[in-house]
């Protein structure tokens, strides 16, 4: 739940007010300023410690790129939240991006990938926010997503992010706090924004599970006192399963770009961090599996749901049809007798109207007793 709780405070505004990085302060170039309102934080890292003065994209790059004639390791990690393309321009051409997957990282809205654009990586993440609710209804929001692009360099890494929640500040700090995997470059950044995001889907999963195990007692429960009619309202579990759907779409894409990170020798990576996408991509198969689960234990149901409607409809007409044939009885007796014939049978005799009344009453609880016990009534 600390990871939904963090996913949920990550504001944009807030964001752009902690900048770190002192980039905004002034003393900037034309490209800087352009940039300075998307840039939640830019730093270097040299041989894994954060390099202690604000820099701009361009000093942070030249000041590793100067650091490496001095056989130091060191990288830029820049992060981003919703650039407008002029914002990106400058960065992007101070870094050599591919303008494709540029204008990818611009307009969001992409599925869960990776590709390799001559000298750097361009992968996409899914992020998956859990939207907490009193009740499930009809229009409830279950799941809100967002998206984290990552540029992968040999000495820099660049991160957008995309959406109110994914924020990466807390996990820049905790992995400041370990020099020794910073040492590792921008692949171990690259590692811990997955590994943070399938840990969110992991908590999100639970959180649905929950929802569904709800709407499943309620769809099998015993609301009338001995009369299975089931509470489901097929219109929930509907909604449910479209949010379930949201979630497929962000878990599934996924596991093709984590089964290449973890199997094949990517020059980018650091085969020391490589070993630990295998354990990303496991619990990201936990997950797809979890979600696919999900999706056919929400068919069983709503077809129960439909099928206890059904039989709700049936019992509902045999009630109906039992009491007209109750009914029939006294308005057969009634409109025989109300033919005014001059020569009926006791019409004359005195106990005549007592008697019709008497054997009404006596057939009409006939026919009860035999629909009672035959469950109809």
């Amino acid at each position: 739940m600390s990871m939904i709780r963090e996913l949920r405070a990550a504001v944009r505004p807030a964001l752009r007010r902690d900048n770190r990085s002192g980039y905004g302060s002034g003393g900037f170039t034309g490209v800087d300023r352009a940039t300075s309102s998307a840039v939640v934080d830019c730093a270097a890292y040299l041989d894994g410690r954060r390099h202690p003065e604000p820099l701009s994209p361009a000093d942070a790059l030249r000041t590793v790129r100067s650091a490496e004639g001095q056989d130091r390791d060191g990288f830029v990690w820049i992060g981003l939240h919703e650039p407008t393309e002029e914002e990106f321009s400058g960065i992007a051409q101070e870094y050599g991006l591919h303008p494709l997957a540029v204008e990818d990282a611009v307009h969001a809205h992409q599925r869960p990938k990776l590709e390799r654009y001559d000298e750097s990586l361009f992968t996409v993440f899914k992020t998956i926010h859990y939207v907490e609710h009193a009740e499930l209804t009809a229009t409830s929001e279950v799941v809100e997503t967002g998206e984290v692009m990552c540029f992968t360099g040999r000495d820099y890494i660049i991160t957008v992010r995309h959406g109110g929640q994914g924020s990466l500040r807390a996990l820049r700090h905790r992995l400041e706090d370990d020099p020794e995997l910073l040492g590792k470059g921008p692949s171990a950044v690259l590692h811990a924004i997955a590994d943070q995001t399938v840990d969110g889907y992991l908590a999100v999963a639970d959180a649905v599970q929950d929802d569904i195990d709800e709407v499943e007692i309620e769809v099998f429960s015993d609301r009338t006192g001995g009369s299975k009619r089931g509470g489901g309202d097929a219109s929930r579990i509907y909604q449910l399963k479209r949010e379930v759907l949201e979630f497929k779409r962000a878990v599934s894409p996924l596991m093709r770009p984590m089964q290449t990170l973890s199997e094949r020798p990517v020059r980018l990576i650091d085969p020391d961090i490589q070993k630990y996408f295998r354990d990303v991509a496991d619990h990201l198969t936990r997950v797809n599996e979890q979600v696919l689960g999900f999706d056919d234990l929400l068919n069983s149901i709503l077809q129960a749901n439909l099928a206890q409607a059904t039989v709700a409809q049936n019992e509902d007409m045999r009630k109906i049809t039992a009491w007209a044939a109750i009914f029939a009885v006294p308005t057969m007796i009634a409109g025989i007798y109300g033919m005014n014939f001059q020569y009926m049978p006791e019409l004359r005799w005195k106990y005549g109207y007592p008697a019709v009344l008497l054997l009404i009453l006596v057939i009409c609880y006939g026919i009860h007793r035999g629909f009672k016990r035959n469950g109809w009534l």
